[in-house]
């Protein structure tokens, strides 16, 4: 792992392709996926980014699209969803439902109810979290792995006290590389802000494309920046984008 610097560099919308996550990220984690508090600011300071940048701006997330859609009003900008089989502002990677997607989302909705765990339903997935019950943890993950290998054309994704079920060949990292094709962004300097598990491979990513990742909280990363929560965060992008 890499040794963070103390003071991340200032953002340089002229050359930078900004990538960014939401939960944990531009938002506070809440206590259910549906009760986070977006800053007022949010929406205006992302259509400020994305012009800074000259359209180079993406939102990539684990997230339903169509839930970042609803959150980000005002915003128009690319966003990605689920792991990336879902965007907006580029051709869908996705453009059916995974075959035996709803089946497996049953599994895990009575899984979770049994059990009084949280079920999150997504658009090409699901979730169940266990921040409730952090004793869960091993025996949820039994559950995903065993629903995982019924259902190839799934994979497991490990997340803040919760598993997931996503459709098997997508990923953040995967997402930056087909955006980073994309003439706003191509040319780009790649910097990713995370601050999950899931988040690893597209900071990765961004290390090793010329660019660099923060990330976001504590644990372990291999990116080579850090911010201490979303309110840092935000700081830093809106001085980014105020130059």
């Amino acid at each position: 792992m890499m040794e963070y610097r103390t003071k991340v560099p200032p953002l340089d919308c002229s050359d930078t392709a900004l990538f960014l996550d939401f939960d944990g990220t531009l938002v506070d984690i809440a206590p259910t996926p549906d009760a986070v508090v977006l800053p007022a600011d949010l929406g205006l300071l992302l259509c400020r980014l994305e012009e800074a940048t000259g359209g180079a701006l993406a939102i990539v997330s684990g997230r339903s699209l169509n839930e970042l859609e609803g959150f980000l009003r005002g915003f128009d900008g690319v966003m990605v969803g689920s792991h990336g089989s879902e965007a907006r502002g580029t051709t869908p990677p996705l453009e059916a439902l995974p075959e035996g997607l709803e089946a497996a989302q049953t599994e895990m909705r009575d899984y979770a109810a049994s059990r009084g765990l949280l079920y999150e339903h997504k658009s090409m997935g699901a979730a169940i979290h266990f921040r409730n019950r952090p004793d869960a943890g091993p025996e949820v993950r039994a559950f995903i792995d065993r629903l995982a290998i019924t259902n190839p054309r799934f994979e497991v994704q490990p997340a803040k006290m919760a598993y997931e079920l996503r459709p098997a060949g997508f990923s953040k990292d995967g997402a930056l590389q087909l955006l980073s094709d994309l003439p706003a962004f191509l040319g780009r300097r790649p910097v990713y802000i995370g601050d999950d598990t899931t988040d690893e491979p597209a900071l990765d990513w961004a290390e090793t494309h010329g660019g660099f990742g923060i990330k976001v909280g504590e644990g372990a990363s291999c990116a080579s920046q850090r911010l201490p929560d979303p309110a840092a965060v935000l700081e830093w992008l809106r001085a980014g984008g105020a130059r």
